[in-house]
């Protein structure tokens, strides 16, 4: 299972939020390249890197950040947070982006993210499937839609998509724990998804549990900041599991 530690982005800074409100902010660090180099330096491989300023602009905004850490480090870097055109989606693969996730994009415009996953192919576009009662939420979470989760991700699956990030939004920053259940009902629904796991992680142990429900991969974002997690218990993980 990857391990894929996240980086959200206000104002250049690095921040968390909790359950995605804004309100709840707290600062990190001022210097996200330098948040970016300690996980290098870790052996992580991957970032999820998230325009928290795109999200609420609907365009994309901190793609210099985007540039910085792609030509400073080798990370391979998973990116959203506000895409909604083609000119978004040219503008964050130019500065370095390996994947794009689109969340509110694939629920409000399908015909453009369906061509997004014809045009770069399907190991470069992650579906974002963040969800509140098992409902599909948008726009930075501040929008709840009428989408269920699994019928969605399996509709995507069948235009292509093999890469789903899944949040459940009532965990996210809040240190309790992931959605055990609800991931284990998304991967025995949707056959063959490659399934990463986002919100609640709290705890090293948890992480063994998830690679074990067949998660492909993890982000971990709070954990890591607030100390529950250390770097160096994450590359001992990783060089296990090499």
């Amino acid at each position: 299972m990857r391990i894929i530690p996240a980086i959200d982005i206000i104002d250049g800074k690095c921040v968390r939020l909790s359950k995605g409100d804004y309100d709840t902010k707290i600062i990190y660090n001022e210097n996200p390249l330098e948040v970016a180099k300690s996980f290098e330096a870790h052996g992580i491989e991957y970032l999820h890197l998230v325009d928290l300023d795109g999200a609420k602009s609907s365009k994309i905004v901190n793609y210099k950040i985007l540039e910085q850490i792609a030509t400073q480090t080798g990370l391979k870097i998973d990116f959203g947070g506000g895409l909604k055109s083609d000119d978004d989606l040219r503008i964050a693969f130019e500065s370095g982006a390996n994947q794009i996730t689109g969340g509110s994009i694939a629920v409000k415009n399908r015909t453009i993210f369906e061509k997004w996953i014809s045009e770069y192919g399907s190991d470069k576009i992650i579906l974002g499937a963040d969800a509140k009662d098992e409902k599909i939420a948008v726009s930075g979470w501040l929008e709840d839609s009428n989408e269920d989760l699994v019928p969605f991700i399996q509709d995507y699956q069948s235009k292509g998509i093999q890469y789903v990030i899944c949040t459940d939004i009532a965990k996210d920053g809040m240190l309790e724990g992931p959605s055990f259940d609800l991931y284990g009902k998304i991967l025995d629904e949707a056959k063959g998804i490659k399934l990463i796991a986002s919100g609640g992680i709290s705890t090293f142990d948890e992480l063994p549990k998830l690679a074990e429900l067949g998660c492909e991969g993890t982000i971990i974002g709070k954990a890591i900041y607030e100390g529950r997690i250390s770097l160096k218990q994450l590359e001992n993980y990783i060089i296990g599991k090499m």
